[in-house]
């Protein structure tokens, strides 16, 4: 029986290195990128049975670019290895169609086997994260209820682009927009949450999962 192919997402070059060693024995490494949007670009392309990807990554962070591989019908399984231990995190990450959630210290112990869950359709989230909130929340995560401030594909990239500190003239060259497209795409979102300013657009995101620095 074939092996299960793996695409690993992670802008860390000595976590990409232990992955490899972890995972090696078991799976097979379909690909390696470093940022959100060559995560969209491969999986797209390759089709890995599972997708192991950070949710802090240049350009696209995790949480998104799985939102766009799902709404592109990409149907690999998705588990996040992040530092984020935030309830925030594990509830956007599961909306946006997770199948597992694993903290990177906790890695040796649990990552292969939130992998074998989600090949069976489960879900896997640390032990360390489960609390009585959490799976209070689990349901109407998995059923990709929203809350709060509900952003079209391309907000999203720009309020992640904003995230890491980049300009508009910076976010147009690399979306491929003009810096006006992306001053009207800021002022409306700044506009539905009653901010006044980008700083406080920003703190909004990282607050509420939207994006990450």
């Amino acid at each position: 029986m074939p092996r299960p192919t793996i695409l690993l997402a992670d802008d860390h070059q000595i976590v990409l290195e232990g992955l490899r060693t972890l995972l090696s024995r078991e799976f097979t490494l379909a690909g390696v990128v470093t940022n959100g949007a060559e995560l969209v670009r491969e999986a797209r392309r390759l089709r890995p049975d599972v997708v192991i990807a950070d949710i802090s990554m240049p350009l696209l962070n995790g949480i998104d670019a799985v939102r766009q591989l799902r709404d592109a019908g990409v149907e690999s399984k998705v588990v996040f290895l992040t530092m984020h231990a935030d309830l925030t995190y594990v509830t956007r990450a599961l909306q946006a169609g997770a199948s597992g959630y694993v903290l990177k210290h906790s890695a040796p112990d649990e990552l292969v086997t939130a992998i074998q869950e989600a090949l069976r359709g489960q879900v896997f989230i640390s032990p360390a994260l489960r609390t009585d909130a959490l799976d209070e929340q689990l349901n109407p995560a998995r059923r990709t209820v929203r809350e709060g401030l509900e952003l079209t594909p391309r907000q999203r990239e720009v309020l992640q682009l904003l995230a890491e500190g980049k300009s508009a003239k910076e976010i147009a060259a690399i979306l491929g927009i003009s810096s006006r497209t992306v001053e009207t795409h800021k002022y409306k979102m700044m506009d539905d949450l009653g901010l006044r300013t980008s700083a406080q657009l920003v703190q909004y995101a990282v607050k509420h999962g939207l994006a990450v620095p």
